[in-house]
């Protein structure tokens, strides 16, 4: 048999500590129980809610609300950040709006959006996609201006026609910072989107789930809900770099 890697359980480093940490400020009295109940009992709570089938309309319901504005992002972000940083004239141009709206937290445009769509599940979507496709766009383009300048003078050298240079050498070359733009994107829909739940009339998502839990201190249902909120951002995060490994198996090659 061969040498086990410890390695292999790094990844497990993070939830033992925050494990500890959570013991740690019950036993030295930090916190009161009644604001933080133990983590084991948090757990079983969050696993009795799982196995009972209690949070999956809420998980769902945020889940869909966040691939909804993902998608929507990825659809404008996507071929809007390559066309502008096709150009780096045309990027420079708009460049104000971009960083200005990407520097703006969405949450303080809530308001705005529910003049414009309600309160209703578009505003949510609308909102978030909004969020994300600013992550998107500003990625993708820095991905296009920052391609190995190298192989671009090489293709020009070759003759090769400047469609086949743009589609074959700056797309894929801007392709690992745009799954970075994506992985962005789709974590800032869901922080969007579970503040969204929170504060504009929703009767379900995990957002109006933590929200409600509060509002009649019920701190286990509260913790748990957090807890899954977290699991789903990481799930999602995890899933976008195992995808960009196997589709850009090229990134950091010369």
């Amino acid at each position: 048999m061969g040498k086990f890697d410890t390695k292999k359980l790094l990844p497990l480093v993070g939830p033992l500590l925050l494990y500890a940490v959570w013991e740690f400020a019950l036993d030295s009295k930090a916190i009161k129980p009644v604001l933080l109940p133990p983590p084991m009992d948090t757990l079983q709570y969050l696993w009795g809610s799982i196995t009972s089938g209690a949070v999956n309309k809420d998980l769902l319901a945020t889940i869909l609300r966040t691939v909804y504005a993902f998608v929507i992002a990825t659809v404008i972000g996507v071929p809007l950040g390559i066309a502008l940083g096709s150009s780096v004239n045309l990027y420079r141009s708009v460049e104000f709006l971009v960083d200005f709206f990407r520097s703006t937290p969405s949450s303080a445009l809530i308001p705005l959006f529910l003049l414009i769509f309600g309160i209703t599940d578009t505003n949510k979507v609308a909102i978030a996609a909004f969020a994300a496709v600013l992550v998107i766009i500003f990625n993708s383009a820095y991905g296009v201006m920052n391609a190995k300048k190298t192989r671009v003078m090489a293709a020009i050298t070759m003759g090769i026609p400047r469609r086949f240079i743009f589609k074959d050498v700056l797309l894929m070359e801007s392709l690992p910072q745009t799954f970075v733009g994506l992985r962005g994107g789709i974590s800032m829909a869901l922080v969007i989107v579970i503040v969204a739940e929170m504060f504009i009339g929703s009767e379900n998502g995990l957002g109006h789930r933590i929200i409600d839990a509060q509002q009649v201190f019920n701190v286990k249902e509260m913790y748990s809900s957090i807890l899954i909120t977290g699991a789903l951002g990481y799930v999602m995060n995890l899933a976008f770099l195992m995808l960009e490994r196997h589709l850009i198996h090229w990134s950091g090659k010369a």
